[in-house]
């Protein structure tokens, strides 16, 4: 007997694969092969500097695969990586270094063991090379570039110039006892960082130590740390209203010296956001994020209901009382009416709706002066028309939102409307990837933006939040300069691309939100740009003064007893205004 297989039952599917027949390419197909086959030479030879003789390309591979996943990368595995012997391998990455191609870092003080990176000019390179051989595929599969479909693969020449690369490593690392220290707010932008810190720990050449924290318990971290005589944390992220107070409490180190000395740029940035971190003419921060509290809307609801996004408070209300069915457990809208601070947001914010700061600002071209703001500017406004207004909306709303709205802060909010509970919420665009990056969320692909419908006497306005990086003034001398550095790249736009690329929906950067890589992640990325061109974004409702953070804590547990039910407005406003006159008189303020 044959100890051949029986020819005609073959034991599996590849027992014949030699004898099936190969698909024919058609002559033109064939003749496409061979011009890309040959413009992909051209192509590789002209963008890279490839010298021949070694195996550069698979060691320029290992070095790109690394970097972009913050995998270390030493003389060693490069050799390994390139299939050559050590020898050969070793003079083959000396000639790469030689050429500017590689950075060589040493990974200790001595010197003796080093790190291997790509240079920011290997990293442009292999960007120019990736756009010029994708511009090459396009006619090898068929797909015009002009098309929608090529559109979406491919960037036009002005497109590819705003695409921002991915941040390089250092060229020297960071040299800090124990690491970078960083005290951060609890947030996607943050948890994006914090899940590149292997990333971040490759570039910078260290250890990198964040601790999150909620919002409150960051500012209490912020001033603990503040009575230290040196402190625990070389970075710390504030909330842009907090500036004005730990900067007139010199709790932040001013970075003006540093700005100049680099002639570092600050146009790039959204201008509220810089003026957010500003006190008395001096800088003190640097901001990482913007995010502005936007109307979310599904529009998918308000269409079948036949009913126009509303754009006053008036037509928010009537909105959200014929959408709401707590029947079907769908409720009109989300908003933070938690006691404290989260509701002491939104009383402010709606006092603004209806034209009034929460102190008394003078007005100037645009909105109100919050730079120069002292002495009587700083005067809470608790008796004012705005503020009974904004306790009347908010007992309107309070009607037709969801049952646990007493305990709705920024994240349940989001995650009412998210979750499809709530038709519409405010929320911050911070947590808009709970929307926009979740395929399983309702209002996923059907949700619409807007700035804060207005009242009597509003305008249509954003209210700007977001977060700043700063220095601690009491932060050893000695650390100082490196931690400045370490800022500096870490509000890069190159490291907000890649937070963003990450889990992250806000930037500060107007750069960033223009790169095509990143606009297309989500329509909202523009609509927040188009709001900081127009001046839409205002820092005035929260404003960044002296005194704000214990004007808006009053509030926020004031008018809770109205809310409540416990105390009528009038008593609860009266209340509130004397509270918060005593405090600022007792710290001087006016």
């Amino acid at each position: 007997m044959s100890d051949l297989p029986d020819e005609s039952h073959p034991e599996g599917p590849y027992d014949r694969l030699s004898q099936t027949p190969r698909p024919k390419l058609s002559n033109t197909e064939l003749s496409r092969f061979i011009d890309f086959i040959e413009k992909f030479e051209e192509e590789t030879e002209h963008s890279l500097s490839l010298s021949h003789g070694y195996r550069e390309m698979r060691m320029m591979l290992h070095l790109m695969r690394n970097h972009l996943a913050g995998r270390l990368t030493t003389p060693t595995s490069l050799a390994d990586a390139s299939g050559l012997s050590y020898g050969t391998a070793k003079r083959g990455i000396e000639s790469i270094i030689q050429r500017g191609l590689i950075l060589s870092r040493p990974r200790t003080k001595s010197g003796k063991t080093v790190s291997l990176h790509p240079s920011p000019m290997m990293i442009d390179e292999w960007e120019n090379y990736a756009h010029r051989i994708k511009g090459l595929l396009g006619p090898l599969f068929g797909v015009d570039p002009a098309s929608d479909t090529g559109r979406r693969i491919f960037l036009d020449a002005a497109a590819t110039d705003r695409v921002i690369s991915p941040p390089a490593v250092l060229s020297a690392r960071l040299e800090l006892k124990g690491g970078l220290r960083g005290l951060i707010h609890a947030d996607p932008t943050f948890m994006a960082m914090h899940n590149l810190k292997q990333q971040l720990e490759s570039i910078f050449g260290l250890e990198i130590h964040n601790s999150a924290r909620s919002i409150d318990d960051l500012l209490e971290a912020i001033l603990a740390n503040a009575g230290r005589a040196k402190s625990r944390y070389d970075l710390v992220a504030c909330d842009l209203p907090w500036f004005g107070e730990l900067a007139s409490k010199g709790i932040l180190l001013p970075l003006d010296r540093f700005i100049r000395r680099d002639a570092y740029d600050l146009s790039d940035f959204h201008p509220v956001a810089i003026q957010s971190t500003r006190y008395a003419r001096q800088q003190y921060g640097i901001p990482l994020q913007t995010t502005p509290e936007l109307l979310c809307y599904r529009k998918d609801i308000l269409e079948e209901a036949q009913l126009e996004p509303p754009t006053t408070t008036e037509a928010l209300v009537k909105v959200a009382r014929r959408l709401h069915d707590p029947a079907r457990g769908r409720y009109g809208i989300a908003w933070n009416a938690a006691r404290g601070t989260p509701l002491g947001h939104t009383f402010s914010f709606l006092m603004a709706k209806f034209g009034q700061p929460i102190i008394n600002l003078r007005r100037c071209e645009g909105g109100y002066d919050f730079q120069q703001a002292s002495g009587e500017a700083l005067r809470p406004m608790f008796q004012s028309d705005a503020a009974y207004r904004a306790c009347e909306y908010m007992l309107d709303i309070l009607k037709y939102s969801p049952p646990n709205i007493l305990n709705m802060a920024w994240y349940e909010r989001a995650q009412s409307y998210a979750s499809g509970e709530a038709c519409m919420a405010y929320c911050y665009t911070l947590l808009a990837p709970l929307i926009e990056f979740d395929q399983a969320s309702p209002a996923w692909g059907k949700t619409g933006y807007l700035p804060h419908p207005v009242g009597n006497h509003g305008r249509a306005i954003t209210p700007i939040g977001g977060y700043a990086l700063a220095i601690p003034a009491n932060l050893s001398e000695e650390r100082v300069e490196s931690v400045w550095t370490a800022l500096r790249h870490l509000t890069s736009a190159n490291m907000s691309k890649l937070y963003i690329l990450n889990g992250s929906l806000v930037t500060p950067r107007f750069s960033v939100s223009q790169d095509p890589e990143v606009s297309a992640l989500s329509p909202l990325i523009e609509i927040v740009d188009d709001m900081a061109r127009k001046d839409i974004l205002q820092a005035w409702p929260r404003p960044p003064v002296p005194g704000i953070m214990d004007v808006i804590s009053i509030a926020g547990h004031e008018i809770f007893e109205v809310l409540d039910g416990r105390r009528s407005i009038k008593k609860a406003l009266s209340l509130a205004q004397d509270r918060a006159d005593r405090v600022m008189r007792d710290r001087g303020y006016y």
